[in-house]
């Protein structure tokens, strides 16, 4: 079977659909590799597959487009929707897979694509202008009329359902994963050195958009008792907007500033550490397609104070503590009870591991090769 991929996303690794391109494509090449790979990549993707290569049997194909000097939005739509399917179609592809929301309308071969989240659908604060609403149309449109769309959980494919109006039988879940390894003591001490951690600290990271609800986080702190500091990672906003309000700003209102430690950027390569080194590890957010910090945190061994909202649940599962969305009082329960409670937290700590353990690249790499094979074959039934 040969199978090609869009590589719109490949290199960008601090991106969720860089990081589950090259995660997929390295488990595919583990777990399958008699499948054979075609990455198709635009202008900009194929130049940075100069500096972050692809594995040696993978194959490569640059799609240029009529606008790569003219206008980047219009060689994105082109790429997506007219270059990458022919292009697919040219290397004789049995499957093309879209690993991100930009089905093309139409294919001249099986498609498969991977819908993360509909947050562009279903938040406003997200749907931008109507340039961006229109493309969002487009890819809408497109995705209910594509033979197969892989969800990132079970939130995700009931979105799907709901709102994109798709056959419950083109729709599977397929989980996501991470590759965090629990950090060694001598790693969390140099990193609680580096950003002067303190001793006992729950953790936040994850962005600091609406949706995140960073400002509800520092308001529950402000009602918990104790003397520990929660650490919030990550760059902070540029600018104090509705759509990512500083924090800083809402702990000097509510003058808990003395209780927050700001430790900014922190490399992928550091984040384990400082992951492993919290007492737990806080994520109040309203929407996540997976929730990819969740995962992290406990495969680190950190337990998890999150939401019940969309797919936090079935990641956190038994390791972690749901509060309600938008619920600061529960949440600031949450955070005094884990805090204080040494044996919920060795329970939680323990489950962590657990539950961490049941998502693995590889798996996800069977279970959208089984995907292809599954639309392959239909296809040749049909024919």
């Amino acid at each position: 079977m040969r199978v090609a991929i869009n590589a719109f996303f490949w290199g960008q690794t601090t991106t969720g659909s860089g990081q589950y391109l090259h995660h997929l494509v390295h488990a595919l090449r583990r777990t399958r590799p008699d499948i054979a790979l075609i990455l198709l990549g635009d202008t900009a993707a194929t130049r940075r597959a100069h500096t972050t290569p692809p594995p040696n049997d993978v194959g490569w194909r640059h799609v240029p487009t009529p606008f790569d000097t003219l206008h980047p939005h219009l060689a994105k739509v082109w790429f997506e929707q007219v270059g990458a399917p022919r292009a697919a179609q040219a290397v004789q592809a049995d499957v093309y897979h879209v690993p991100y929301f930009a089905p093309p309308l139409q294919a001249p071969l099986p498609v498969v694509a991977t819908v993360h989240d509909l947050i562009p659908l279903l938040l406003p604060a997200y749907r931008g202008n109507w340039l961006v609403r229109l493309y969002t149309a487009l890819v809408a449109h497109a995705a209910r009329r594509t033979p197969r769309l892989l969800a990132d959980s079970e939130a995700t494919r009931r979105d799907i359902l709901t709102h994109l109006r798709v056959p419950a039988e083109r729709v599977q879940t397929v989980y996501l994963a991470t590759d965090i390894q629990p950090p060694t003591p001598d790693a969390v001490a140099a990193v609680r050195t580096r950003y002067a951690l303190p001793e006992s600290y729950a953790l936040y990271l994850g962005g600091f958009d609406v949706r995140k609800r960073v400002p509800l986080l520092i308001r529950a702190l402000a009602r918990t008792s104790g003397d520990w500091t929660l650490v919030i990672a990550g760059r902070l906003p540029q600018s104090d907007t509705d759509f990512t309000p500083d924090p800083r700003r809402v702990a000097e209102t509510l003058g808990v500033a003395h209780r927050l430690h700001f430790c900014g950027f922190v490399p992928d390569e550091e984040k384990p550490a400082l992951i492993g080194g919290a007492r737990l590890f806080v994520f109040p957010s309203v929407y996540e397609g997976f929730g990819l910090p969740v995962l992290e945190a406990l495969a680190c061994g950190v337990p998890v104070i999150t939401t019940t909202a969309s797919s936090l649940p079935e990641v956190a599962g038994n390791a972690g503590v749901l509060v309600p969305p938008d619920d600061e009082t529960s949440l600031a329960q949450a955070l005094d009870r884990l805090m204080q409670d040494d044996a919920l937290h060795a329970q939680l700590a323990a489950e962590a591991v657990r539950q961490a353990a049941r998502f693995s690249w590889n798996a996800t790499a069977r279970a959208t090769a089984h995907v292809y094979e599954t639309l392959t074959t239909q296809q040749a039934s049909t024919n």
